[in-house]
């Protein structure tokens, strides 16, 4: 008689387990709202800075080449954390990231492509460390209007409007909020945006916006 190994079932994964995949000091343990502003540094669509509720720096972004096709997240004291570069030729704007500076012959850690070349679509995310994980990114970047999900429909970061609360009035869309699920990756959250900015980068700019300086929440 053959013996059949019986397979332990796959243990699905838990909100608020952590998820490393650019850096395990990003992963917070509750909801975590960034103030994200784009700064006046580089050209537009080209820099971020990105601040916590205290005020305080949390990702600032660089731009090398002239195409604007490579760009680097940064901690608040200018080390590099990820490099995220548009891979070409292709059709999907694929866009890849690269864990640290990124170097010649460096194998990316994740990619970013459109579901489709035709009109707004989702876009697909895929890392490559073997888990076979894979995100879903929905919605309008133009209007500040994303959720980050898994392959379990679970939402692991929203990108919204701001909203300044001693006014209770609606910030132009060069200062939005990336709001971070427990267990998900800050820094490979803020490497997402950076795609969808570029992605969406020939959309019209929001007639009225006016520039706003980031502030600290009570």
């Amino acid at each position: 008689m053959e013996l059949v190994e019986e397979k332990a079932p796959k243990e699905e994964k838990k909100m608020g387990e952590g998820r490393i995949v650019v850096d395990k000091s990003y992963l917070y343990d509750e909801d975590k709202p960034l103030t994200v502003c784009k700064t006046s540094l580089f050209h537009t669509g080209d820099g971020f800075t990105a601040y916590d509720c205290d005020g305080d720096i949390i990702f600032r972004v660089d731009s090398y080449g002239r195409d604007n096709d490579e760009f680097v997240l940064m901690d608040a004291t200018g080390k590099c954390l990820l490099t995220v570069k548009r891979k070409r030729p292709t059709l999907h704007q694929r866009w890849e990231g690269f864990l640290g500076e990124r170097s010649d012959g460096q194998k990316p850690i994740f990619s970013v492509r459109r579901s489709s070349i035709i009109g707004r679509c989702t876009m697909e995310v895929e890392v490559y460390d073997g888990s076979g994980e894979e995100y879903t990114i929905d919605g309008d970047f133009s209007l500040r209007s994303c959720l980050i999900y898994d392959t379990e429909k679970r939402t692991v970061a929203e990108i919204k409007r701001k909203v300044d609360m001693s006014t209770n009035v609606m910030l132009g869309r060069d200062v939005f909020t990336l709001e971070i699920k427990p267990g998900f990756d800050g820094a490979f959250a803020m490497g997402l945006v950076l795609v969808l900015d570029q992605i969406n980068g020939d959309d019209p700019v929001e007639i009225g916006d006016e520039q706003v300086h980031p502030f600290v929440e009570d």
